[in-house]
């Protein structure tokens, strides 16, 4: 099975519709599946006076999350140009709407999935807009409990989702995520508590753990990428630039062959190796026509061209063939 693998671009055009276009460009030469993008109203997802969060005031500079908001907001007009654009690139749009009139647009635009984000994961009247659609959804739960989500996933369930129209995501929200924190194997209690797909979200440095997430079944891999960390703003520092992401996602489809069916089989590429790595039971001395072998007459040495050492004890006590000289192989 392939992971979806969705390439964050989030916030890191920095407000620009040209960054925004050339991100799509990056993320579709690295292959991920899906770009995702934010969509908000500034004042309807924050009050004037909620104060930045830490990494926010480091890597962007802002002293509330109004001002830089403001700054990184799109228009709904340069979402549906970034929607057509990511058609003509061949690379799915996503974006993840951040109030109730942006996803009534998000909908609009019939995306093959919503997402809910962490931050929204206790805000009901914003999961029954969500579920009001209909649209798969995916979502994260980062600085959740099991109860949290629970609970988030009742509005979902009232409204009738199936269980093949929701993916949990596993994730930590602290940017970058310290690896003792990533406790990536609580992937795996999510999809077994809620008998649902699950996937990983990841906000850590580099690209090893959304690899092993790969190797542990993720069905969604999310991962933050920006055109260079360089760039002032709140999630560049946390992001891979586009080389990286490249390599993530050939490292993921790498693994994905790699596991395989689970059937434990001789592989056509190791068949011929079998000849020059086995064994087989030849002559250690003279062997007279119509001796008797005994253990000291024989040995096992490669190549298997002969018969199996597995055969040794058929063909001690035998008489032999022939006349056999050192290294010749044994014939039953």
């Amino acid at each position: 099975m392939k992971s979806i693998i969705i390439a964050e671009a989030g916030v890191n055009h920095n407000g620009s519709l040209d960054l925004a276009f050339r991100m799509v460009d990056a993320a579709a030469e690295a292959g991920a599946d899906y770009i995702k993008f934010q969509t908000f109203k500034t004042e309807s997802l924050v009050t004037a006076g909620c104060e930045a969060a830490g990494y926010q005031k480091k890597n962007a500079g802002a002293q509330t999350q109004q001002e830089m908001l403001r700054s990184l907001e799109l228009s709904y007009t340069n979402f549906r140009s970034l929607k057509d654009y990511c058609e003509n690139k061949g690379i799915g749009f996503l974006s993840t709407p951040f109030d109730n009139e942006s996803v009534d647009f998000i909908a609009s635009l019939h995306p093959d999935f919503m997402k809910v984000p962490s931050g929204e994961i206790t805000n009901l009247p914003y999961l029954r807009k969500i579920a009001q659609t209909g649209i798969p959804t995916i979502i994260s739960t980062g600085m959740c409990t099991l109860e949290d989500i629970a609970k988030a996933l009742e509005p979902f369930y009232k409204a009738g989702y199936s269980a093949d129209k929701l993916i949990l995501l596993h994730c930590t929200t602290q940017y970058p995520t310290p690896m003792e924190d990533v406790n990536l194997l609580a992937m795996l209690t999510l999809s077994k508590e809620f008998n649902l797909p699950a996937g990983y979200s990841d906000h850590t440095r580099g690209i090893e753990i959304p690899v092993a997430a790969a190797a542990l079944g993720a069905v969604v891999i999310e991962k933050h990428f920006t055109l260079s960390r360089q760039m002032e703003g709140p999630d560049h520092k946390a992001s891979l630039e586009p080389g990286e992401l490249a390599s993530m996602v050939k490292s993921i489809r790498n693994v994905e062959k790699a596991l395989g069916d689970g059937k434990k089989e001789i592989k056509d590429s190791e068949r011929l190796n079998i000849l020059a790595a086995r064994r087989s039971i030849v002559a250690k001395s003279h062997i007279p026509e119509g001796a008797v072998i005994t253990e000291k007459d024989i040995c096992a040495k490669r190549p298997a061209s002969g018969i199996s050492p597995m055969l040794w004890d058929s063909v001690v006590g035998s008489r032999a063939l022939r006349s056999y000289f050192p290294d010749d192989p044994i014939l039953l």
